[in-house]
């Protein structure tokens, strides 16, 4: 079967798209280093902060972060040796860890955050109207929608044949 090529326009806005959420992640995350917490760190941070308490299941996080397991693992491992989270036995499911927000956790998420929403708004909200904002939500939600309902492993039509 031939390939069906992108034409000029499509790869266009395939290129456009991948280089600047490439760009965009590079930048926020370069900023978010300087601050010294990592772009792992922050997702973890801004996720545990959000709910009451500032605990939750790691499954439930690493489904919430769209993670591997095993990357959550390892993140949560740095960053309780940081003392920024910790881990302890679930009291409602003895197969599932908590993870925990811990004092100093909080104060880097209040610390860093206010930053990064401005160089989020800075660097990607303030160049679009209200109109193209909702547009590119729409678009964007599309995609997640489409992905959601196909599984990772379905296979290709090529991988059928």
């Amino acid at each position: 079967m031939k390939p069906n090529w992108l034409n000029a326009r499509e790869d266009r806005a395939w290129r456009a798209f991948i280089h600047a959420h490439q760009q965009i992640e590079f930048h926020l995350n370069r900023r978010l280093q300087a601050s010294g917490l990592s772009g792992s760190d922050y997702e973890v941070l801004a996720a545990l902060s959000a709910v009451d308490g500032g605990r939750m299941p790691a499954h439930a996080l690493c489904n919430a972060l769209n993670w591997e397991k095993s990357r959550l693992s390892h993140q949560l491992r740095r960053m309780q040796k940081d003392g920024l989270i910790d881990r302890e036995p679930n009291p409602d499911d003895a197969r599932s860890t908590m993870v925990c927000l811990l004092p100093a956790g909080r104060a880097a998420i209040e610390k860093v955050a206010p930053r990064h929403v401005d160089d989020v708004r800075r660097n990607f909200i303030d160049l679009f109207t209200p109109t193209e904002l909702d547009t590119l939500a729409t678009l964007n939600e599309r995609i997640l929608h489409h992905l959601a309902a196909t599984t990772v492993d379905s296979p290709t039509d090529d991988e059928r044949s």
